[in-house]
């Protein structure tokens, strides 16, 4: 099962501080608007997202058909098949992608801990 570029999202409360935060550990910003109140940093092959009120929880993100720079990749498992996959080992999911669809689409789960569970397939 090849689920892409991995990262954690966190759910910020101030993205500015975060953001300098997180730069003493030596990431640096290469996505996102602090207009729009995202960020995404990055330290060697380490990728965090930082969105201040988009969500209420920190989650797992992957995103199929992305290396961890979000450059596209050729060879890549589409987010349905992914979904496919999941629901016949009996992961319950919380959001599905459209199966009628092809694309950017995506599909939410939460594991054993309440943690979300997020594959977000943007190409």
């Amino acid at each position: 099962m090849q689920l892409g570029a991995f990262s954690v999202s966190l759910a910020v409360k101030d993205l500015a501080a975060s953001r300098a935060f997180y730069e003493k550990f030596g990431f640096t910003a290469f996505a996102g608007d602090p207009a729009q109140n995202w960020l995404i940093l990055k330290n060697g092959g380490h990728v965090i997202g930082l969105f201040q009120g988009m969500f209420d929880k920190n989650m797992l993100t992957f995103n199929p058909g992305w290396d961890s720079d979000a450059r596209p990749v050729d060879d890549f498992t589409d987010v349905r098949e992914l979904q496919r996959q999941l629901k016949a080992q009996g992961v319950e999911l919380v959001t599905e992608a459209d199966e009628s669809t092809t694309g950017p689409a995506y599909l939410m789960a939460i594991d054993p801990d309440g943690n979300p569970v997020l594959v977000d397939q943007h190409v």
